[in-house]
């Protein structure tokens, strides 16, 4: 999780909202790490687990991702959850909750449908304060600058 931070932070200081994104493979070994992208990429897409998850693809040989696991700090969106289960991610831990944006424990709570394709195993609340705390920060200093 701590490298998933290192990702946000990595965001946030090229103006990107702050969330960091890290797939491991079932012996723990990164396969891939990215950081939101959208403005620098002028893709509305170029989410961190996106990213991480087509370079994770790439890296594993493989387009499902069987037994490894996504750590990123805040809940997908529903993009992110949707894509996450086609890769069958085995397990997802998350920082923040996303009340707005958030597709597992918020919006559709995707993975709670009977008719979900594939249901990782969910983690919530990892590192909670620190991802509040990150994405607090950078919209206070978003707004500071009009």
């Amino acid at each position: 999780m701590d490298m998933a931070f290192e990702e946000a932070e990595k965001a946030a200081s090229n103006g990107e909202i702050p969330v960091g994104c890290v797939i491991v493979d079932p012996d723990g070994n990164i396969l891939a790490k990215s950081h939101n992208m959208t403005e620098e990429l002028s893709n509305p897409m170029a989410h961190a687990e996106i990213l991480a998850l087509d370079n994770a693809i790439k890296t594993f040989g493989n387009k499902y991702l069987t037994n490894c696991s996504m750590y990123v700090t805040l809940e997908p969106c529903a993009m992110c959850a949707q894509a996450l289960s086609y890769a069958r991610i085995q397990k997802v831990y998350f920082g923040a909750e996303d009340e707005k944006f958030g597709a597992i424990e918020h919006g559709c709570k995707l993975f709670s449908n009977n008719k979900s394709l594939f249901k990782p195993e969910i983690y919530g609340g990892l590192q909670k304060e620190k991802s509040i705390a990150m994405l607090k920060s950078f919209f206070e200093q978003l707004r500071a600058r009009g």
